[in-house]
């Protein structure tokens, strides 16, 4: 069967609901700005107890990847994501979240088949083409810098 352009718009615009952009949109910029506000939190927390800048960073860090994994764990992380749509993306929880996800459902196939080939399905690509990446831009960034003194 051949579709014209025509046609196979028809056939999209049926099949695909129509977006609440006006309340999606508002609801995830709500939903990630809390989830920075309470890294800012957790980091002003660090800080108040005397870790040093970095430190505090880093540990703000590993305090949001461990809340957005035992959140997917529970079942929570999904139903935040159900409302907050984009706004559960924010780098650090959403990755986490990625990498938990399919870790969680694979769980029944056992450690090395089910949770160790599929804990990075989703995140793999991120961290291949991610460092891929930095390493071209390392090389671009030093070939100027040799060039230009």
């Amino acid at each position: 069967m051949k579709l014209s352009k025509t046609q196979y718009a028809e056939m999209a615009a049926e099949a695909s609901a129509p977006s609440k952009s006006w309340f999606n949109i508002p609801k995830a910029f709500l939903i990630g700005g809390l989830i920075c506000v309470a890294g800012e939190g957790i980091l002003e927390l660090f800080s108040a107890v005397g870790l040093e800048k970095d430190s505090a960073a880093a540990f703000t860090s590993i305090t949001l990847v461990m809340c957005s994994a035992i959140l997917t764990a529970v079942g929570l992380y999904p139903k935040v994501a159900k409302h907050g749509g984009a706004g559960t993306l924010v780098p650090i929880t959403g990755f986490a979240n990625a990498v938990v996800s399919p870790a969680i459902e694979f769980r029944t196939e056992g450690w090395i088949l089910g949770v160790g080939s599929k804990v990075f399905a989703i995140a793999g690509p991120v961290i291949l083409y991610g460092t891929a990446a930095s390493i071209v831009y390392g090389l671009i960034y030093w070939a100027v810098k040799t060039i230009t003194g």
